[in-house]
């Protein structure tokens, strides 16, 4: 998939809607608590803990994270490079 049709079809799904950074913080913080529970595995949870769940928080991470950058104004193909570059330099 390329990171334009992805960020085309966000649009498609959440129209022109932008985020402020703090609400992007609390979407974050939303799947970043579902991935946390899926790590706890508490009991009550267990039924949902499945490899296709964890794959669609993972999954929501990704795709969302190119919308946030759109939605600040930032070309999300530019944050990956930055982000890669520096996981490049710490890797050494």
């Amino acid at each position: 998939m390329e990171i334009n049709k992805l960020l085309i079809r966000s649009r498609e799904i959440w129209h022109n809607e932008k985020l402020s950074l703090s609400q992007i913080i609390v979407r974050l913080g939303k799947i970043f608590g579902d991935l946390c529970r899926f790590e706890r595995n508490a009991k009550k949870d267990i039924e949902l803990h499945t490899e296709e769940q964890l794959k669609k928080e993972l999954g929501n991470l990704i795709f969302s994270s190119i919308r946030f950058c759109d939605d600040l104004g930032y070309d999300p193909e530019e944050c990956i490079n930055l982000a890669i570059e520096c996981q490049t330099k710490f890797e050494k």
